[in-house]
């Protein structure tokens, strides 16, 4: 009887924490406060019941009532939000999802974002077994026109400052791949807008090829890039839908929901 007893109040509180969340997902459905009746309807709460939650809940901020019988989303989900937001690392996102799609290609899968005209590897999981020396280590960094990553970056900016990256850096090449043709290197751009991903087809290094998806955050700003390096006879076509959808779950760990289409 006492377990019983005991038993009883947690259930009734996870009861109440259930009725809670249904009611602020019911306001997120809608743009505009919401009365009190359309809410019972779409929760399937007593009037009353909801009505109490509600109160408890504007209480704390987490519902705001902005006239008497009308609800919204209050100010403290957002303040939370953005807690939860400045404390979310991209590294910290990526990590398992890199350490999956090395177990599912064998080859060195990296983590990099851009530090003006430069790429710089945050993180990397590969190994030794790979078939590949990994030349740059994490903190390496190369520039953004004969990276994979670094086309991604550099497919985001309007062709002016593209064209004044291709000043400052004189577009220098690593070897008889690396594109050193401003017009070469738009033409390849507007490939990577159109795909969706880059290449980097041994120029950067001779032997080593790269394919790189986009990382996004909650405002859809490109703030990283997820890569596979392998040698270049090794990288496989099919492991390009592995390395977009691994990007799309860490863009979606960090709040990226990616626009509607029609």
């Amino acid at each position: 009887m006492k377990n019983e007893q005991s038993a009883e109040p947690d259930k009734t509180t996870i009861q109440v924490i259930e009725r809670m969340i249904s009611l602020l997902d019911a306001l997120a459905e809608y743009p505009d406060p919401v009365s009190l009746k359309e809410l019972a309807k779409v929760t399937g709460l007593h009037p009353s019941t909801a009505h109490r939650i509600l109160n408890d809940m504007v209480l704390k901020r987490f519902v705001d009532r902005s006239e008497p019988g009308a609800y919204r989303l209050g100010m403290r989900l957002l303040e939370l939000g953005n807690i939860v937001k400045s404390r979310l690392n991209v590294r910290e996102a990526a990590l398992d999802f890199m350490r999956g799609l090395h177990r599912k290609t064998h080859q060195t899968i990296n983590l990099s974002v851009r530090q003006s005209d430069e790429i710089v590897y945050i993180d990397r999981a590969f190994s030794e077994r790979s078939g590949m020396q990994v030349v740059r280590a994490i903190g390496g960094r190369a520039p953004l026109h004969l990276t994979s990553t670094g086309k991604l970056f550099l497919s985001v900016d309007d062709p002016k400052a593209v064209r004044a990256y291709a000043v400052r850096t004189g577009l220098a090449g690593h070897n008889k791949n690396s594109i050193t043709d401003l017009v070469k290197l738009e033409r390849d751009l507007s490939l990577v807008r159109a795909r969706g991903y880059a290449r980097d087809n041994e120029e950067l290094e001779l032997g080593v090829r790269c394919m790189a998806a986009g990382i996004r955050d909650d405002s859809g700003k490109l703030i990283a890039g997820l890569s596979i390096s392998a040698p270049a006879d090794r990288l496989q076509e099919e492991w390009l839908d592995d390395l977009v959808n691994t990007a799309n779950q860490i863009s979606a760990v960090l709040g990226y929901a990616p626009p509607e289409t029609l």
